[in-house]
Parts: C-alpha cells; structure tokens; sequence
C-alpha cells in the first residue's frame, strides 16, 4: 500500500494515495462503468485505472504516524466505500497532481488529518497498513512517499481515492414486522439489507441479517408465498443488468432453502433490472435507492 491524506467531514471520509511508476501500459480510457465521484473529479488528463463500489465495506485508514512500526491511531470505517485510481500521462509531477487534489478539497470544506514524509509516517511498515486497489490498477512503492500521498518513481502517476461514507447502513434493516407490513399495505417491500459485490450475485456474509428476517416471515406465515425481484441502477448494459438482477435475485431464494429451510415452491425469482427505478438514476443517491431486492405478494 502507499502514501495518503485523509479528510473528514461528518459523514464522509476520503483518502487519496499517489505515487509514480514506470509499471504500466498505455491506458488511454477509463475502466468499463468506472466514473468521478461527485464533487471531486480527477487531474485533466488522467484515466481511471481502477474502480469498485461496494454497498457496504470496510476501509482502513491512519489517522497518525506509526509509532516502532506499530499503529497508533488505526481506524476501521464501515459504510459504503468507493475505491478509484488514476493515473495520468508522463509530464506532470506528483507534486503537481497532488496539489490539484489538495486545492479541490479545501475549496470543498474536507479537514485534513495527518500528512507526512516517508521516515515521519513510519516508512514501509506504514504502507502495508492502508488499503490499495491491486497492481495494475494501483502502484506501490513505499520507500519514498509523502502522506498525502507520494511515493516516487519515475512516470505516470498513479492516485488512488477512497470515499466512505459512513454509517450507508443505518436505516437499511427491515425486519419481519415491516415486511409483513409492505406486502399487506402495497404488495411489495424494499430490501436494502442483502448485499453484493459490484457485478456479482453471490450473497456476503453481511447480508445473514436480512436472510433471517425474510426466513423469520416466511416461518411466521406458513400459507405466504413471494416474488424474490431483483433491481439494479442504470449502469451498463440493459441485458446484462436484466441477467445480474435474476441471478441476484435466484441466489437468495437458493440461500433461503438451503440455510434456512424455506420450501422451493414458495419462493419464485425474477430480475426486472433497470425497468422499475424508485429514484433518479441520474444520481448516485437515486442509483442506491434502485440498487434493491423487492419481495412482491402474488
């Protein structure tokens, strides 16, 4: 792992790294689905090189120089966590870049935590303990770095950013009581308790919370049957997400028989994609809303 500078605000935490390497080819594009996050864009003339959002993650940060190779203030940050790095063409320093970054978020508002050179954050051992994007996408090179981040090497430089937005969890939890509820209200009920890795359909262990409220409703309500319908933001292709929203919503219903005893026949999947949004997709806060798994009363 490298360099970084971390910034607060309430309720979102950022931490960029950057360094140069003579490592990579000739990237003239973005990653496919990859883009800024809002409010904080990139140095002209750079691409992104890698990209992962996860719905709810956890990142670690140093908010301090290590101490004899140890951390002394160390922080593990659950939310929903956006990893993004850069890299730009040959020309500029990392100075240069570094500084654009700095300057955009001051301008924001963003508080900085800590900023150090190699030997004062506490060298290598330092490095290892923050969070990078794996090569090619990010770089690493731990032996002269600034934190705020700068590791050099001689050409594109790479910049890494991750965005947490604490606390993307709270409110999301649905229990058994709401879901009996929505399906006899409105014949439907929004899940945003089961979670995935961006373009997957295997259920994290996180999710086990939701799967049991589903499992305790279902038990509950030995004559209730429901659609399992999964959604998905507008991001990529209409067919692909069509396919990603089924599987999703398929791996529940396989989930629930298996760990939870749920009879097959009483659960039925479908995968609606894009075609039903509750938020605009125009924004990242629309894209979470339409990210969701419905269960829908026959």
């Amino acid at each position: 792992m490298v360099p970084a500078r971390k910034i607060l605000t309430p309720h979102l935490l950022l931490t960029l790294l950057f360094l140069a390497s003579t490592g990579a080819g000739a990237q003239t594009r973005d990653v496919a689905g990859a883009k800024d996050f809002p409010g904080i864009g990139r140095f002209g003339g750079s691409v992104i090189s890698g990209y992962q959002v996860k719905d709810f993650d956890a990142a670690r940060i140093q908010a301090a120089p290590f101490r004899n190779d140890k951390p002394a203030d160390a922080r593990r940050l659950e939310g929903r966590i956006t990893r993004i790095a850069y890299r730009t063409n040959p020309g500029p320093s990392i100075l240069e870049v570094s500084r654009n970054f700095e300057t955009q978020l001051a301008k924001a508002g963003f508080e900085t935590l800590l900023a150090c050179d190699t030997d004062a954050c506490g060298g290598i051992p330092f490095t290892e303990a923050i969070d990078a994007l794996p090569i090619p996408q990010m770089w690493v090179d731990g032996f002269n770095y600034h934190y705020f981040a700068v590791s050099e090497n001689n050409k594109e430089i790479y910049a890494q950013l991750i965005v947490a937005e604490l606390g993307a969890i709270e409110n999301k939890m649905v229990d058994a009581a709401a879901m009996a509820k929505g399906l006899g209200d409105t014949g439907h009920i929004a899940l945003y308790g089961i979670y995935f890795d961006t373009d997957k359909a295997v259920i994290k262990p996180e999710s086990r919370p939701t799967l049991e409220q589903i499992a305790k409703l279902l038990a509950g309500q030995p004559q209730l049957n429901v659609f399992i319908v999964g959604h998905t933001d507008s991001q990529g292709t209409f067919d692909y997400n069509l396919d990603l929203s089924r599987r999703r919503a398929e791996a529940i219903a396989q989930e629930l028989v298996k760990s939870y005893r749920i009879a097959q026949p009483r659960l039925r999947t479908a995968g609606v994609g894009l075609l039903a949004p509750i938020g605009s997709n125009a924004t990242e806060a629309g894209r979470a809303l339409n990210r969701r798994v419905e269960l829908v009363a026959p």
